[in-house]
């Protein structure tokens, strides 16, 4: 990096931890260190703070405090739905998901295949939109669950759950949707929802890394992952993180004091920013469906380039963006999730997503748009791709 200063952008792989959140979860990690399932009043009090926590994340969510979980993770809750839903019912041995879900649930998937399982991924077209016919026509009586994303972490597309959870209950599926990306940037009623699992992950809201929630609608029955003690209900044992817990549930407080400030003033930081690129660099396009996505999340196909070298130039300037999902960065091979669109291959190694926030300024976005254009123009000078396109 040629400069001090930093412009992050790439929030869709993990955020900031927000000053509140920091002072919030201190006092648990030096005050209050007891063990909230001790007799004492001393773990009494932090078994209390673990409980507001937890109606602090159902609030965000429209959701019941007896109906989160805490885990580690995104991940986590969302094995912990889909292996649930399976040991529920042994009968059903199939699940039913789309071709652009996060590696936490594709990964599992593949698993699940090798044990004999059912796996139906479901195809979306070329903005990422999932094909809901075809999906009606996968979910069988012998389908488990159904675990489809409530917002793609690459595109920002927001996907049909509650449609989806409609065609899965109709043939007696439990549903999942791994919401990552969605809380705390989409309003959640999971009161008026048809969802019985709902998957979400602190880091993406700016809390720590290492705490997540797992939503069980009431009355769905939870098969335990981790086998122990009592704690969450009987549901998932071992002593519970809570300097975590604490932070999650301020930063569920705060994503929901916010979310207004997500669909506007973040909304228009990323409008200003996907016009600003795609006027100053021929042959790109934005993927995914813009109608409809994520108000912080723009996913750019720049024809011609690699995207690691952008990503390289770009990181000489202070600006940090991604390629794709953090979770698949080491990966030399094309997103799967513009694969599955059917992206170009022009345009398939050359994208980029910016993911913004509500600590990014109009400051920050000018500055982007003022040194990406030059690093796309010397990439496709020096490029093979580039040449060939000029007939060289």
């Amino acid at each position: 990096m040629t400069t001090d200063r930093v412009v992050y952008m790439d929030n869709n792989a993990t955020t900031r931890v927000a000053p509140e959140v920091i002072e919030a979860m201190m006092p648990y990690l030096t005050t209050w260190y007891g063990n909230p399932s001790s007799m004492h009043t001393f773990g009494g009090q932090v078994r209390h703070a673990i409980e507001k926590a937890r109606g602090q994340v159902a609030t965000l969510i429209g959701a019941q405090p007896e109906e989160i979980t805490f885990t580690s993770c995104g991940t986590e809750s969302d094995n912990t739905a889909i292996l649930s839903a399976l040991e529920n019912d042994v009968r059903r041995r199939q699940v039913v998901t789309t071709r652009i879900e996060h590696p936490a649930v594709l990964g599992l998937c593949k698993v699940l295949q090798r044990r004999g399982y059912h796996i139906e991924y479901c195809p979306v077209n070329n903005r990422g939109q999932v094909c809901t016919d075809a999906l009606a026509r996968m979910i069988t009586d012998e389908t488990a669950i159904v675990s489809v994303m409530w917002a793609n972490n690459e595109t920002g597309n927001v996907l049909p759950v509650h449609e989806i959870a409609d065609l899965a209950h109709a043939h007696g599926a439990l549903v999942h949707t791994d919401a990552v990306q969605a809380v705390g940037k989409l309003p959640i009623n999971l009161a008026r929802s048809n969802i019985d699992f709902l998957s979400l992950s602190g880091h993406k809201l700016h809390a720590p890394k290492g705490i997540g929630a797992l939503y069980v609608r009431r009355g769905v029955p939870l098969n335990q992952y981790l086998i122990g003690g009592h704690q969450e209900f009987g549901r998932r044992a071992g002593t519970e993180n809570v300097p975590g817990i604490v932070a999650l549930g301020k930063a569920a407080e705060l994503a929901q004091a916010h979310l207004d400030e997500e669909r506007t003033r973040v909304a228009e930081l990323r409008d200003v920013l996907e016009s600003g690129i795609l006027g100053a660099c021929p042959d790109s396009r934005v993927n995914g469906n813009p109608p409809n996505r994520l108000p912080n999340t723009t996913n750019i196909s720049f024809y011609y380039v690699e995207g690691e070298a952008i990503l390289l130039h770009l990181n000489e300037f202070g600006v940090a963006a991604s390629s794709g999902s953090a979770c698949t960065s080491g990966s030399l091979e094309p997103s799967h999730v513009l694969r599955a669109m059917g992206v170009p291959e022009i345009g398939l190694h050359g994208s980029i997503r910016f993911s913004l926030c509500r600590y990014n300024t109009r400051g920050e976005v000018d500055y982007v748009i003022a040194r990406l254009p030059p690093i796309i123009t010397e990439l496709r000078a020096i490029s093979p791709y580039g040449r060939q396109a000029r007939g060289e």
